[in-house]
């Protein structure tokens, strides 16, 4: 009897060896599609500015794209937009980006994208240059646009550099509190701007965080960026050295030059886009 048991002991011992190792490639094979299960892609989509809103069909059009993806997305309607040049200063539209982020990680969302269009993009830098680490896991920079360096240096937009200057001094004699109208420059196109000294140069100081050549530095090194821009979109020739180039190396950045111009950039790169944000993000 005890040599029975002694004997069934040795093969169940040996069954259990064999049943670990045909398991172990299998349970290896398995984990990464749990932890993929697990990771769950938002999208917080940053509109152009003032005429631009949330209503912007070009790039409106992705988010039905990216909700075909089962991704979470988000497209609100920002303080640069049509309703609301310009509300409050850069620091007000930080918090309302870091409010969206939050709703999305309260539906589910463990990756998160920002993804600009135009003014879009610089805001979405800047929020990603302040924002702690692991707080945006990847940019999207479709037709980069608002350009407070350019405005200030670049002999033909001289009117937002008079309103600039203006500004400073405004803020200088104690008057950055008082509304007055000032001067912007869209796509070639002057309009104005009704507000204070102070959330005009949040917004328009090449000093400030809405600069993107002063933010790219400073995005985390770890955080991938793709920027899109189209053959005929104003800043084509100079994007690349505005601030592309400044940006931290990171093996997963991207440069992608497409037909079209400014407006219609995001319908053109959609496929090209999707297809980042998946390489982009992979556990």
């Amino acid at each position: 009897m005890q040599r029975r048991i002694l004997l069934f002991r040795f093969l169940l011992s040996i069954g259990c060896v064999v049943l670990a190792a045909a398991m172990s490639p299998l349970t290896a094979a398995m984990s990464p599609l749990t932890a993929a299960a697990q990771e769950r892609i938002g999208v917080l989509m940053l509109h152009g500015k003032n005429p631009g809103s949330n209503m912007d069909p070009n790039f409106g059009l992705m988010k039905g794209n990216f909700e075909r993806q089962g991704w979470l997305v988000s497209f609100p309607d920002m303080p640069w937009s049509r309703g609301r040049y310009l509300s409050g200063d850069l620091d007000k539209a930080m918090a309302e980006i870091a409010g969206h982020i939050k709703g999305l990680r309260e539906q589910g969302a463990t990756k998160i994208i920002i993804a600009g269009h135009s003014m879009g993009v610089p805001a979405g830098m800047a929020y990603a240059a302040r924002a702690r680490a692991g707080d945006v896991d990847a940019l999207v920079q479709l037709a980069p646009g608002h350009i407070p360096l350019g405005y200030y240096t670049y002999p033909r937009l001289k009117s937002v550099r008079d309103s600039i200057d203006e500004a400073r001094a405004l803020v200088a004699a104690g008057k950055g509190e008082s509304n007055e109208r000032f001067n912007d420059i869209n796509q070639g196109r002057q309009q104005p701007v009704i507000t204070t000294a102070k959330n005009y140069l949040s917004y328009f100081d090449p000093t400030s965080d809405a600069e993107m050549s002063v933010t790219a530095p400073r995005i985390p090194a770890k955080t991938p960026v793709m920027t899109i821009i189209g053959e005929k979109d104003p800043l084509f020739s100079s994007i690349k050295f505005y601030y592309v180039d400044k940006l931290p190396a990171n093996p997963k950045n991207k440069y992608l030059e497409v037909s079209g111009g400014h407006l219609d950039s995001p319908r053109i790169a959609n496929d090209a886009v999707i297809a980042w944000i998946k390489a982009a993000v992979a556990p």
